[in-house]
C-alpha cells in the first residue's frame, strides 16, 4: 500500500540531546512527547495508539504507555537498530494510512550515557548475534574499512580523501553550532580534524559521532483530521525500507564502497511519489553520519551524487547550508550525537521544521524547501537497516 498523501504530521517536539544525566529514559519520553502535544495541541487522552523506537534503554511498550498515563491503548515497541526511530514513524504512518486509527503518537527514544560503555551496546546482548557474520563487530572499524576500500576503489590519494571527510565534519560541526538542541555546538576546522586522535585509520576522533540521550515525538493523523487542526500540517509522502542480508562478513567480493540498502531504499521511496531527479527534486536531507565516510557514501547512494564523485561534491559546497543541496542542515549525528532510538525521530523533526519554515535558529533555514528526506542506516556494512522518509508541504 503506498502511504503517499495518506497521513500528515501535525505535531513534534524534541529534547535536548545530549548528557543528560539528571533525566531517566522515562523523563526523556515525557518531554518529547508532551512538546509534540503543545504543538498540535492536543492532549494524551486524544490517541488512539503509539509506537516507540529504542534498542537497550527498556523493554516493550510499556516503557511509552507507563509514563505518558496511556490508558491501555495499543503501544508498540519496534527495534531495528539505527532505524528504530523512523521505524515508529513508519508503522504509524500505515496504521494511520490503512484506517485502523485516527491520531497516534511515534517517539524513539534512548538513554545511553548511563550505559557504562563508551560506545554504544548490542542492542539484547550477544546472545543472537550470528556466531559468523557478526564475530569481531566493531562500528568504527566496519566503516573504515568502507573509507580505505572507497579511496583505492576510485584513485583517490588517502591524504586527500582524509581531507574530503574532514571537510563532512566541518560542516555539521558548523550547522550544529546554530542547532540549540545539539549536543556539541563548537565549530572545528579541517586542520582540526586531520590533527585529531585516530579511532580507526582513516577516521579520527571528529569523524565519529558522539553516544548521546535523547528523544523525539511525532504526532500522525489522517489528512483529513490535519487541515482541521492547522494549516501548515506536512504530508508524509513516502517510505523506503530495505535490510542486508549480512554477508559482508563472509562475501569475499563484497564492495564495501556503495550501500546496496540504501539504494533500494531510497529508489522504492523515489518511485512511490514520482521522483526522477533527486539531485533537483529533494530540497534538503537529513542523512546517517554515524561516521564521516558514512555521510560522504550516502550522497551517492541517494542519488544526490554519481558514484565515485561524492568528494567533487563536497568540494564545491553542494552540502552546505547554503549549497545546492544542503544535507544535515541541523548537524546531523556528528553534532546532536546518535541515541539510537531518537535519531530517526530527530532527523524527521529537522525535515518538519524546515518545511514549515520554522527552524530554532533562521541561520539554518533552507529557503522555499519542497521535499524533505530523512534517513536512516542501522547495522554494519552489509547488514544494514535501512530506511527513508519523505515528507513534504501540501499541495
Amino acid at each position: 500500500m503506498s502511504i503517499k498523501d495518506k497521513c500528515a504530521i501535525v505535531g513534534m517536539g524534541c529534547t535536548k540531546f545530549g548528557e543528560r544525566y539528571d533525566t531517566s529514559f522515562e523523563d526523556l519520553i515525557v518531554e518529547a512527547a508532551y512538546e509534540a502535544f503543545e504543538d498540535a495541541k492536543i492532549e494524551s487522552k486524544d490517541l488512539d495508539a503509539g509506537w516507540i523506537g529504542f534498542t537497550s534503554s527498556s523493554r516493550t511498550g510499556e516503557s511509552m504507555a507507563r509514563p505518558l498515563k496511556l490508558h491501555n491503548i495499543a503501544v508498540t515497541h519496534v527495534e531495528n537498530a539505527c532505524a528504530s526511530g523512523m521505524e515508529a514513524i513508519r508503522n504509524a504512518c500505515h496504521a494511520v494510512a490503512c484506517g485502523e486509527y485516527k491520531m497516534v503518537i511515534a517517539l524513539g527514544a534512548e538513554k545511553l550515557k548511563d550505559s557504562g560503555l563508551a560506545g554504544l551496546p548490542q542492542p539484547g546482548g550477544m546472545h543472537y548475534i550470528h556466531p559468523a557474520m557478526f564475530t569481531q563487530f566493531n562500528a568504527p572499524a566496519n566503516y573504515a574499512l568502507a573509507a580505505t576500500r572507497y579511496f583505492y576503489r576510485y584513485g583517490i590519494e588517502p591524504r586527500k580523501g582524509k581531507e574530503t571527510l574532514a571537510k563532512i565534519t566541518v560542516k555539521n560541526h558548523f550547522n550544529g553550532a546554530r542547532a540549540p538542541k545539539a549536543h556539541l555546538r563548537n565549530e572545528v576546522t579541517v586542520e582540526q580534524v586531520m590533527a585529531a586522535p585516530i579511532i580507526a585509520y582513516p577516521l579520527g576522533l571528529f569523524d565519529c559521532c558522539p553516544t548521546t540521550d535523547g528523544a523525539a515525538a511525532a504526532i500522525i493523523t489522517t489528512v483529513e483530521n490535519a487541515k482541521k487542526m492547522r494549516n501548515d500540517y506536512i504530508l508524509v509522502r513516502s517510505f523506503g525500507l530495505s535490510i542486508g542480508e549480512g554477508m559482508a562478513a563472509v562475501d569475499t567480493d563484497y564492495d564495501w564502497t556503495h550501500w546496496e540498502e540504501t539504494i533500494r531504499a531510497s529508489q522504492k521511496a523515489y518511485a512511490s511519489i514520482g521522483v526522477k531527479d533527486p539531485r533537483t527534486e529533494i530540497s534538503l536531507a537529513e542523512v546517517h553520519d554515524c561516521f564521516s565516510i558514512s555521510e560522504l557514501i550516502v550522497y551517492e547512494g541517494l542519488g544526490f551524487s554519481e558514484a565515485g564523485k561524492a568528494s567533487e561534491d563536497v568540494d564545491a559546497g553542494t552540502f552546505a547550508l547554503t549549497g545546492r543541496q544542503p544535507v544535515n542542515p541541523d548537524g546531523g549525528l556528528k553534532a546532536f550525537g546518535h541515541p539510537v532510538g531518537a535519531s530517526g525521530v530527530r532527523k524527521v523533526f529537522e525535515c518538519y521544521k524546515q518545511l514549515q519554515g520554522k527552524v530554532d535558529d533562521p541561520r539554518r533555514q533552507i529557503k522555499n524547501p519542497k521535499l524533505a528526506l530523512a534517513h536512516s542506516q542501522g547495522g554494519q556494512p552489509g547488514a544494514f537497516e535501512c530506511v527513508v522518509c519523505i515528507t513534504g508541504l501540501p499541495a
